[in-house]
């Protein structure tokens, strides 16, 4: 997991796209879309549950992200502030049609996967849905914060505007589920059986 202090190299590219796009490069905007449309698309099928609206839902966060660049400071990650935009999208969209769905109740096996991996992946799957089931629904996403898009508890909090005691209590609970879940399955990932 990352912590709040660390700057990854990632991290600094983004910052000097930025800058090359504040200061007029446009085109290099493609960079970033590249680099977590999949993300961004990931979160439109956690709110809006289907693909026409995440694609909807994605191509208006970055073009908000695109239209507010010259307004992120630099103080935290790009992409938590890009997080934060995405996140305040979802909830503030008047088409929403469905509750928060955590990521892991979608499909999100890749395509080059073998039989096994995918099996290994849906028991996993299976196990962090039934770790987080218990959360009150609007802490769901900070279960996939942590989780899925490596966000620190800080980052989390300044996406969703929780506070860090809350997030930290509801990762915690969700971490011990899991855990118990995932006892019986040990032997399955190295092959074995129980």
């Amino acid at each position: 997991m990352t912590s709040g202090g660390n700057i990854f190299q990632g991290d600094d590219e983004d910052r000097v796209i930025v800058a090359q796009i504040i200061s007029g490069q446009k085109e290099l905007f493609r960079l970033l879309v590249k680099r977590y449309e999949r993300a961004v698309y990931g979160m439109g099928i956690s709110f809006f549950r289907n693909a026409d609206d995440a694609s909807d839902f994605r191509q208006e966060v970055f073009l908000k992200v695109f239209r507010n660049l010259p307004q992120f400071e630099g103080r935290s990650r790009f992409s938590t502030w890009l997080y934060k935009v995405a996140y305040n999208t979802a909830l503030n969209t008047a088409a929403r049609k469905k509750d928060y769905q955590s990521l892991v109740e979608g499909e999100m096996a890749a395509d080059n996967d073998t039989p096994e991996r995918n099996f290994l992946k849906s028991i996993a799957r299976e196990a962090v849905l039934e770790a987080i089931t218990g959360l009150p629904e609007k802490f769901r996403i900070c279960v996939d914060l942590f989780f899925f898009y490596d966000r620190s508890y800080q980052e989390i909090e300044m996406i969703t505007g929780y506070p860090v005691n809350t997030i930290k209590s509801h990762v915690s609970r969700a971490k011990k589920r899991l855990r118990l879940k995932l006892e019986g399955y040990k032997g399955l990932a190295d092959g074995g059986a129980q």
